[in-house]
């Protein structure tokens, strides 16, 4: 993980950065239904889900959002050196345009908009984020996610 010193953190506004490829199987969908009580057969039961337009089971939308800060971690996006912690803050206009169906795999597309010090130490950054399917023209979310963190 590449680090930059904070002063430096304005010149990656507007840059693209991209995670490693990661896979969301049956396992993963089974795991996060059973941690958030999310057992919709479109999820969970690949005999019913085949008989949907989706063709069998697919990932929670939730799910999927829940990868980001894996994906930001498996990424290029440099941090700021020094970090003591970061939080997540929340998403502007968040959408799920595309399903992930299981077995696929998945890569998160990072564009920083803005950083913005709120008090000393305390940074809010806004991050386009996308994620991308493997073998799909469509993503299957695009949000801004909003966090911050302590120097």
């Amino acid at each position: 993980m590449a680090t930059i010193a904070i002063e430096q953190l304005p010149s990656i506004i507007g840059q693209s950065f991209a995670s490693e490829w990661v896979l969301v199987d049956q396992a993963m969908i089974d795991a996060f239904a059973a941690a958030t009580g999310d057992h919709q057969f479109i999820h969970v039961d690949p005999v019913a889900a085949a008989q949907t337009p989706f063709g069998g089971t697919i990932a929670h939308g939730f799910l999927t959002l829940s990868l980001m800060p894996m994906l930001m971690e498996r990424s290029d996006v440099p941090r700021p050196a020094g970090i003591r912690m970061g939080v997540n803050y929340g998403c502007n206009a968040l959408r799920f345009l595309t399903p992930v169906r299981s077995g696929s795999r998945v890569r998160g597309h990072f564009k920083p908009l803005s950083i913005t010090e709120k008090r000393p130490g305390q940074f809010q950054q806004v991050t386009e984020f996308t994620v991308e399917i493997e073998g799909s023209d469509k993503p299957a979310l695009a949000a801004e996610w909003i966090s911050q963190f302590f120097i």
